[in-house]
């Protein structure tokens, strides 16, 4: 069901301190800052060979992130993002196997312009998991 790794996600406090580590210390391509009000966050894109990092910074009072950097002033990693090609058929396999669907359970339009949905932690081994329909 589910393809390839897309993104690893971390949470980070200083948005532009952690661009700098990757750009300039790693020697990364960084991309500018973008604002995604609809999920709460800015968004950093790391693009390597193989997959991408997504530094994620809080944007607004409701940003999902401000609580995982409340628990975790230094940030780290907040969610793995994984590949599927039928975002509602994947939905529904993992619902009849017991997987637990965060929200409301319908596709919402990520930073990638995709659909994506979120999965319980508690499901994978604690771990938030993503899966965008690509």
């Amino acid at each position: 069901m589910i393809g390839r790794l897309n993104h690893v996600a971390i949470a980070v406090p200083d948005l532009a301190a952690a661009a700098a580590v990757y750009r300039d210390t790693l020697g990364a391509k960084v991309s500018a800052p973008q604002d995604e009000p609809d999920n709460g966050v800015t968004v950093v894109f790391v693009e390597l060979d193989n997959t991408k990092i997504e530094l994620l910074h809080p944007l607004g009072e409701n940003s999902p992130i401000e609580g995982f950097l409340k628990k975790n002033a230094s940030g780290g990693i907040h969610h793995v993002c994984y590949e599927v090609e039928d975002i509602l058929a994947a939905r529904d396999q993992l619902k009849a196997k017991g997987a637990r669907v965060l929200g409301d359970g319908e596709p919402k339009i990520g930073a990638h312009k995709k659909p994506v949905l979120f999965l319980h932690p508690k499901d994978f081994s604690g771990t938030l998991v993503e899966l965008e329909q690509v």
